[in-house]
């Protein structure tokens, strides 16, 4: 029997949550606007996502309120889609102990303290989760030699502060 393709009839926040987040792409274009990443062509290239999709994912996306259109066209997250940053790093850090052999690909650095973020997303400085715009990205030990040559994947390469434009 064929898997559904909407959790209807769930009641339960993780199916509500799946419904807007779950769709194969969506986290990774959320991803990509936390570190930065704010037009439509940009995220096309950097994610080899097709047109259609990606403007299926940010239709779904605007409607709920996590991301929205400047007048400028370009595409930020709300309050709402920052919020999703402590799952994003959730997983990537799941991803990471599991999913990877040579160390992190990527590391997370609280600004105000210079500290390595722990799997929690927690700064060990400062016990704090530090919001999105507190932290550093770069690449870490485990990121091995460029995979792509699109320009944002270039840029990732230094050091960047997340939600900083691109």
């Amino acid at each position: 029997m064929p898997l559904g393709s909407d959790y209807a009839g769930q009641s339960c926040s993780m199916a509500r949550t799946l419904e807007i987040v779950g769709e194969r792409w969506t986290l990774l274009i959320v991803r990509d606007l936390l570190f930065g990443v704010r037009r439509f062509t940009d995220l096309q290239r950097h994610l080899d996502i097709p047109k259609a999709v990606l403007a299926a994912r940010l239709a779904t996306l605007e409607e709920q309120g996590i991301v929205e259109r400047t007048p400028q066209r370009e595409l930020v997250l709300t309050g709402r889609g920052r919020d999703l940053w402590p799952a994003v790093h959730a997983l990537m850090q799941w991803g990471e102990q599991h999913c990877t052999e040579h160390g992190p690909r990527r590391v997370f650095l609280h600004v105000a303290c210079g500290q390595a973020l722990d799997a929690s997303g927690a700064c060990p400085g400062c016990g704090r989760e530090p919001q999105p715009h507190e932290i550093e990205t770069r690449p870490g030990p485990g990121a091995g030699p460029p995979r792509r040559e699109d320009p944002i994947s270039v840029t990732l390469r230094e050091p960047h502060r997340l939600l900083q434009p691109l």
